[in-house]
């Protein structure tokens, strides 16, 4: 029997006696490199990247990238002192894939791909297009990483198809991790994912959303990109944590019964040189025209959805999140700049397509292919598209023409909506059409009603700040939008900060101003979107016929001089109705009646202008018994005391 200091020195002898790299090993089968080739691989993440792996007793990592042009590649990193020659991969028949097995590396190594490509003498060093985590930027190699974890989220998993139905509430309050909360205490630095989670479930669930949305946590170079500039499509950003603190981050939230949709972009990337952009000394991933390869708004580059390849990464992506993550949506960022080919393009910087149109037929079947993938293979989350323009069935089925989405965000229904409410109320009689036009067009799409992070940057200011009027106007205004809002047909998001008031333009380097929460005025309009989240939720008249016209019903749309709107809610029961009166002037109305379906008495359910969330107290007394008075072409009619820039929501008993 070998004593330990012989045994050390025959494994050291049997470690320097193995090949710097063995070929030998491969993780790929035909058919992986036959669907990757083709444009249908959905799980790159198990076959390309790097794979720590243990083979013929030896532990060692599995490495596989995609560099067709590609003369030489090489795999350097801490294990061999950063050279770049000493361990190269070897191309997998035609595929483009270059693969090795090296011994010795293992959880925790850095790496990056050493590229020689066959153009040019051009030589560069990448991270890995697959890597699962990279370092903190501004450092930029990757790190081989081990994805397990044991989950503790099964019964949220069983039973969210029901939560993330298009009959059930949905309520998304929008999160940039980075600036939620921060410790000021500590440098003012941001909250790691594991310091989130039970901050940021109990709040949630404080203020009743059902939901929170992400944006991108997909690892990103630059910070004030808001994680819009990905490099790491496979890897949630190093700034917060570790894959499995992120993985933590999402159990926690699922086991408190709140659903986590992530922000994906497969819209652009950017042109650091660690990137994908030029990755093998050619066009791979993005197109080599500028004319469709560039995106002028963002100094960003196009992915070609052409290319089989760069098809089933981005495919490999979304899947990836949904699979390993447990994601449960996606929110696919910018589709309208994938949708036009002149998109942000004047005439003769763009090249139309087959037929000579403007549409972005690659992008499109991408888009279609997309949707199919993730629905038959997780039928129960869902996938939202921010898609700004009139593009028709952005939320049908591809079976009938549509992109497959299963929302679509109301654009239109946040412009037109913040282009009012910003008006002094003396002027909103002539922009009527602002509130009711949506109602031409509202169940077109699935539509989640956006007030969104974009909302709050770039100079437009708060939304509390964009309000017109004095202070107790401002905040009384405000009020009146979420109470309008939440009446509404649709699915809700709220950027954070929106729901208290927050007075500043959104800063991604600071805290969100918390300390507002120390007057009644901000405590009054937190109060009040949590009161409106629990009644979305307790009245199937609220959500359940979200997307149906017959959960919508005007009473009275016309009331322009007033600048009054009253409609109805309905759900599937024909008991299940709520009556919503919208005054939005300072002006209170007293005597003004309002036509029912039903005699009887109707509970005042909330309203905005209670003195517990800082209005005036205006009110109906607790609620108003209907008389056989004929109006709107109702049976009854209900005589009300309307309260100044304010929302109500009545509901008859019985």
């Amino acid at each position: 029997m070998l004593r330990q200091s012989e045994r050390e020195r025959v494994e050291s002898k049997e470690r320097t006696e193995q090949p710097p790299v063995r070929h030998d090993v491969t993780l790929l089968t035909e058919d992986d490199v036959y669907l990757f080739n083709e444009g249908s691989h959905l799980q790159l993440y198990r076959r390309l990247g790097a794979h720590p792996i243990t083979v013929d007793g030896v532990p060692g990592t599995y490495f596989a990238v995609w560099a067709p042009n590609a003369e030489e590649v090489s795999v350097m990193g801490e294990f061999n002192r950063w050279d770049r020659s000493s361990h190269k991969l070897r191309p997998r028949g035609s595929s483009g894939i270059w693969e090795g097995f090296i011994p010795g590396v293992g959880q925790g190594d850095l790496y990056k791909y050493h590229i020689k490509s066959w153009y040019h003498g051009y030589r560069v060093e990448k991270a890995d297009p697959v890597g699962f985590r990279h370092e903190e930027p501004p450092r930029t190699a990757s790190i081989v990483w081990d994805l397990s974890y044991k989950w503790g989220d099964d019964e949220w998993m069983r039973e969210r198809g029901r939560r993330n139905a298009a009959d059930t509430p949905i309520s998304i309050y929008e999160v940039h991790l980075g600036s939620w909360m921060r410790v000021p205490e500590d440098g003012n630095r941001p909250l790691t994912y594991r310091e989130l989670a039970p901050r940021l479930a109990e709040y949630v669930l404080e203020m009743g959303f059902t939901h929170v949305e992400l944006l991108p946590v997909m690892e990103h170079p630059f910070y004030g990109s808001w994680g819009y500039q990905v490099t790491g499509y496979f890897a949630p950003t190093s700034r917060y944590g570790s894959p499995q603190d992120f993985m933590f981050f999402i159990d926690y939230l699922h086991q408190h019964g709140i659903g986590v949709i992530l922000d994906w972009v497969p819209s652009h990337f950017p042109t650091d040189a660690h990137g994908l952009a030029f990755f093998d000394g050619t066009h791979l991933y993005e197109h080599a025209d500028p004319r469709q390869g560039f995106h002028p708004d963002w100094n960003s580059m196009i992915f070609n959805y052409g290319r089989n390849e760069v098809r089933s990464f981005l495919l490999s992506s979304a899947m990836f999140w949904l699979d390993v993550y447990h994601a449960d949506g996606l929110r696919v960022d910018a589709v309208a700049s994938m949708l036009y080919l002149d998109y942000s393009r004047e005439p003769g910087e763009w090249i139309p397509n087959i037929y000579g149109g403007r549409e972005n037929l690659e992008a499109i079947a991408f888009l279609r292919r997309l949707n199919e993938e993730v629905y038959h293979a997780f039928p129960d989350v869902q996938t939202f598209a921010e898609e700004s323009t009139a593009w028709p069935m952005v939320s049908r089925p591809t079976y009938v023409g549509g992109l497959g989405f299963g929302m679509k965000w109301d654009m239109g229904w946040m412009h037109d909506t913040r282009r009012y409410m910003s008006r002094d109320p003396i002027y909103r009689k002539y922009h009527h059409n602002d509130l009711t036009f949506r109602m031409l067009y509202a169940f077109h799409e699935n539509f989640v009603l956006p007030l969104s992070h974009d909302e709050v940057v770039h100079g437009k200011g708060s939304l509390l700040g964009s309000m017109p009027g004095d202070l107790w106007q401002k905040f009384a205004n405000l009020r009146a939008l979420f109470g309008y809002m939440w009446a509404q047909s649709g699915k809700k998001l709220l950027f954070m900060g929106g729901e208290f008031g927050q007075w500043n333009e959104w800063n991604h380097e600071t805290s969100l101003d918390w300390h507002l929460l120390q007057y009644d005025t901000h405590r009054g309009v937190q109060r009040w979107v949590a009161d409106l989240n629990r009644l979305y939720r307790a009245e199937p008249a609220l959500h359940e016929l979200d997307f149906e016209p017959a959960g919508f019903e005007w009473v009275d749309a016309n009331d322009a001089e007033s600048s009054v709107i009253s409609f109805l809610r309905r759900g599937r029961s024909p008991d299940d109705v709520i009556l919503v009166v919208a005054n939005f002037t300072p002006v209170v109305r007293h005597g003004y009646r309002v036509g029912v379906p039903k005699g009887g008495f109707w509970r005042e359910l909330l309203n905005s202008d209670a003195k517990e969330y800082g209005g005036s107290g205006v009110g109906n007394l607790g609620g108003k018994d209907a008389d056989p008075v004929p109006c709107h072409g109702r049976p009854f009619s209900l005589e009300l005391v309307l309260p100044p820039l304010a929302v109500i929501f009545l509901k008859p008993e019985g």
